[in-house]
């Protein structure tokens, strides 16, 4: 039998969440981070915006709060709001520690503004901050002694005393030992046993057609624990960036909100602004008000794309302010400084996820979870822009401090049973994989998208149901492979969603349903699946 490997921490996902926690528990023991790409590919990466912390004089945390509150529709938890509000500035100030080398203007950070914020407070790296924090964060956990990356490895799935052939009675009574781990090279899957487990997984954009998301983010982290019998939370609140750019070629590539925070106006295919016909804020009213008013406006008109148009800003301000945008608009044929960006809308972010509680522990003993896979209450029904990273941040810290109390009273569980692929073989039809992708893919945009109805969830939760057998079939019959895993997780994401918005029987932030168009005072507060 080969031997196990044995960890106090073991870190699923190399993101900010990830590897800020893995910093910060690295000198209280032995760290494992899986990471099923290399160490720097993550959602982090693509993330243009930057970082909401309160550092202008003008600026507080009162207001920051409350712009958070009111951008997650009265689902936020204030106390998980009022936590990474004030945990901001300590956190940005341990990134520029590392060496992060965020834009400045006359040797004091530039503070830029994005929508649903009352104040400029959004430290940034031009428009590349994910890039910049990611570039630190593995700078750092490379060269600390006690932590092991184990590149292109995937999580396959959560050990817990289910693997033991134990009765479990109650759902909060689970333990998480470890994980099994596919070695994407040798395809072997091998154990990776620790006393505390942390997902830091991401998210789960791949499950639609239109997104931001890289193709990585699949929604492994949710759909392990789901299976381990995590609670789940929320799951019905998908955030639609408003401005991808609608291009065949361009894969839905992220257009910043910081372009409508310089003064980015969105116009018709006639040249004509609408965002003031839909909310007083304009361009700058929050993601799902903006994502549904494009929504409207092309299915009014009948238009393939909205535009999104900046050339009245000066040329060189625009290449400095965002060189990415830029550089990768021009391989396109699209000079923002002089033509305007053709936009639509992309799933972006997932506001529910594992259910966690202030210190980012989840149901189960000794797993953690934090960044977008989790749901720590901060989003509520609508993630104001930029909060992201900074909960992400905030959460790794918090579940470093806890997880690091956790294991002195832990020991790693011996006895734990190798992987069993008897009876399983090497798939001939990798066809059977690509196009339940698509189906899937295709089912959700078209019925679980901006706009819900019953008749849309229930047609599409059919569906997903004989996908979600076809799967499981060939799953349990085929040895294990990354394309396999990632497709058996996004068809239980899928399926997830579906069930949330069926639960909701309102509107309410990102769940917009034409059935039950009012926001209703006495609904469920959280969807607990």
């Amino acid at each position: 039998m080969p031997t196990p490997h044995k960890y106090d921490f073991l870190v699923i996902g190399s993101g900010s969440a990830g590897l800020t926690y893995a910093l910060k528990v690295a000198d209280h023991g032995s760290v494992a981070v899986i990471t099923k790409k290399n160490k720097s590919e993550a959602n982090t990466r693509y993330a243009q915006g930057g970082i909401a912390s309160v550092l202008g004089q003008k600026d507080s945390f009162k207001e920051h709060i409350e712009d958070t509150l009111k951008a997650g529709a009265g689902l936020c938890k204030k106390e998980a709001v009022e936590l990474i509000v004030r945990e901001g500035p300590r956190m940005i100030e341990e990134l520029l520690e590392y060496g992060a080398q965020f834009t400045t203007d006359n040797g004091e950070l530039d503070l830029t503004r994005e929508g649903g914020h009352s104040h400029n407070r959004i430290v940034h790296a031009a428009d590349m901050t994910g890039e910049e924090v990611e570039r630190v964060l593995v700078e750092q956990v490379t060269k600390h002694e006690n932590i092991d990356i184990f590149e292109h490895h995937f999580a396959v799935d959560l050990i817990t005393e289910h693997h033991l052939s134990h009765y479990v009675s109650r759902y909060d009574d689970i333990h998480c030992f470890g994980a099994y781990i596919l070695d994407i090279e040798t395809g072997q899957v091998e154990r990776v046993l620790s006393r505390t487990t942390l997902l830091a997984t991401g998210g789960a954009g791949q499950v639609y057609q239109h997104t931001t998301n890289p193709s990585i983010a699949t929604g492994d982290g949710i759909a392990m624990a789901y299976r381990a019998k995590a609670r789940i939370a929320n799951m019905e609140f998908i955030q639609f960036h408003p401005t991808s750019l609608y291009h065949s070629e361009a894969d839905s590539f992220l257009i910043s909100e910081a372009v409508r925070g310089h003064g980015g106006k969105l116009v018709n295919g006639d040249g004509e602004r609408f965002m003031e016909q839909y909310d007083e804020r304009g361009e700058l009213a929050p993601r799902d008000v903006v994502a549904r008013a494009i929504d409207d406006q092309l299915k009014k008109r009948g238009e393939e794309s909205v535009y999104l148009d900046i050339t009245h800003l000066d040329e060189q301000k625009i290449k400095e302010e965002f060189p990415l945008i830029y550089k990768t608009c021009l391989q396109y044929g699209i000079d923002i400084t002089s033509d305007p960006i053709p936009v639509v809308p992309a799933a972006h972010y997932i506001c529910g996820g594992v259910m966690t509680d202030l210190h980012g522990q989840t149901s189960i003993y000794g797993l953690f979870a934090c960044g977008e896979v989790a749901n720590t209450g901060v989003h509520g029904a609508n993630r104001l822009a930029s909060n992201s990273l900074l909960e992400a941040l905030v959460f790794a810290d918090r579940s470093a401090k806890k997880a690091k109390d956790y294991v002195n009273d832990v020991s790693i569980k011996e006895g734990i049973p190798e992987w069993d692929e008897s009876g399983t073989a090497n798939p001939e039809e990798w066809v059977l994989i690509s196009h339940n992708k698509r189906e899937l893919q295709q089912i959700m945009w078209d019925y679980v998208g901006i706009v819900r109805s019953d008749l849309r969830l229930s047609r599409a939760q059919r569906r997903l149901r004989l996908l979600f057998e076809e799967v499981e079939d060939f799953y349990q019959r085929t040895k294990v492979s990354v394309p396999l895993c990632e497709l058996r997780n996004l068809v239980g994401v899928g399926d997830l969603i579906i069930h949330s918005a069926m639960q909701r029987r309102e509107s309410r932030g990102l769940h917009y349903t034409t059935d039950y168009t009012d926001t209703i005072d006495s609904a469920q507060r959280d969807t607990i699946i």
